[in-house]
């Protein structure tokens, strides 16, 4: 079977997905709707295209008129659920993106179907070209679904506000000010929902990265609430925490300084692509009470221009008795991965104890 994303759209599906056409549309043809799907290019298609191939396959057999289609897609999509197929992963994002492409214009109609829609499958995507389009007036939208009583339509506010949201088009005006969407937040902040929760804490987390100071406002007055809150901030918290953000570090009660690294040695200092690079350390609290420990290793990475960059990555969070040695044994894969190109020659490793780094060792990467 093959591991490829893009087949998600594949012969089953398409076969599921025509029977429930059939038995929606009248103008629904099977024949010509297989054809039209597994053209000459088919095969060369990413996801992306392929999704979207079937939003335009679709439209070929939904009514012209746009809200009369958008009612068709509704029926598709209960009679989806009649038959049991429920949405496993993005197949469905198809029908956020038919709204996309052919309901700009349409506002009225169009935000009704996303509201429908994203209890289906989530419209995270398709929603953002209409906050760019009608920034005030989707924004309001937005702020109004914060407080639905659909969860789904809840983490569609915020989901699908967040300036940053990976694979998506950015919003530019909300990395530079995102303050006219802190209401939803702050609307969705006790959240019964653990996944509105957890994309409260993302959209924070994209705004940290252009604007920390709010965040660090909203983590000091959102903290200590109560447990669910604070997991969320935490989570908000987790790219300036690896930025060694000392504010945010002392909040979550990782201010000492009473720990101190020795025996810092890197055990492989040539690594080969496809190899571990392996070290170790010990970590010693010399002051009279246990510490709370966040503990880190920065690894520097060579870049195509000769320069290197660091990557942090977290070892443990952990309370550490008094007058302890602990070592630690760790490693870090060379194996060749899609997310990320290694190049040859040197690199360096640090070890990061609550946010201050100390020095850095060299190694070489072979090929």
């Amino acid at each position: 079977m093959s591991e490829l994303i893009k087949d998600l759209y594949n012969e089953l599906f398409y076969d599921k997905l025509g029977v429930v056409l059939n038995q929606t549309l009248s103008s629904f043809n099977k024949d010509k709707f297989t054809s039209l799907i597994f053209d000459e290019n088919f095969e060369g298609y990413e996801l992306k295209q392929r999704l979207t191939h079937t939003t335009k396959v679709l439209n070929h057999f939904l009514s012209d008129d746009f809200k009369i289609a958008t009612n068709e897609l509704h029926l598709i999509i209960e009679n989806l659920i009649k038959a049991g197929i429920t949405e496993q992963s993005m197949e469905f994002m198809f029908f956020p993106e038919y709204i996309e492409l052919y309901g700009m214009e349409e506002y009225e109609i169009s935000v009704k179907a996303f509201e429908y829609i994203t209890q289906y499958t989530s419209c995270e995507f398709a929603v953002r070209p209409f906050l760019k389009k009608y920034p005030q007036k989707m924004l309001e939208q937005m702020i109004l679904w914060s407080t639905h009583e659909n969860n789904k339509v809840r983490r569609l506010s915020s989901e699908g506000s967040r300036p940053r949201l990976p694979w998506a088009m950015a919003l530019p005006s909300y990395k530079c000010d995102p303050s006219p969407i802190l209401p939803i937040l702050e609307n969705l902040k006790n959240d019964t929902c653990e996944v509105v929760r957890r994309s409260v804490a993302n959209n924070l987390n994209d705004i940290a990265k252009d604007n920390p100071e709010i965040v660090i406002n909203i983590a000091k007055k959102w903290k200590g609430n109560n447990s669910q809150t604070d997991a969320l901030v935490k989570h908000a918290c987790r790219t300036l925490l690896k930025q060694g953000e000392m504010q945010i570090l002392k909040l979550f009660g990782f201010g000492s300084t009473q720990v101190k690294v020795s025996e810092f040695n890197i055990n492989t200092p040539t690594v080969k692509i496809g190899d571990y690079l392996k070290f170790q350390f010990n970590i010693y609290n010399h002051d009279k009470e246990p510490q709370l420990l966040r503990l880190e290793y920065g690894l520097y990475y060579m870049k195509n221009n000769g320069k290197l960059a660091r990557k942090v990555f977290k070892i443990s969070e952990r309370e550490i008795e008094s007058n302890k040695i602990f070592e630690i044994n760790r490693k870090q894969s060379f194996k060749i991965i899609s997310t990320r190109k290694f190049h040859l020659g040197l690199h360096q490793l640090s070890i990061i104890i609550n946010g201050v780094e100390g020095e850095k060792l060299d190694f070489e990467l072979l090929s």
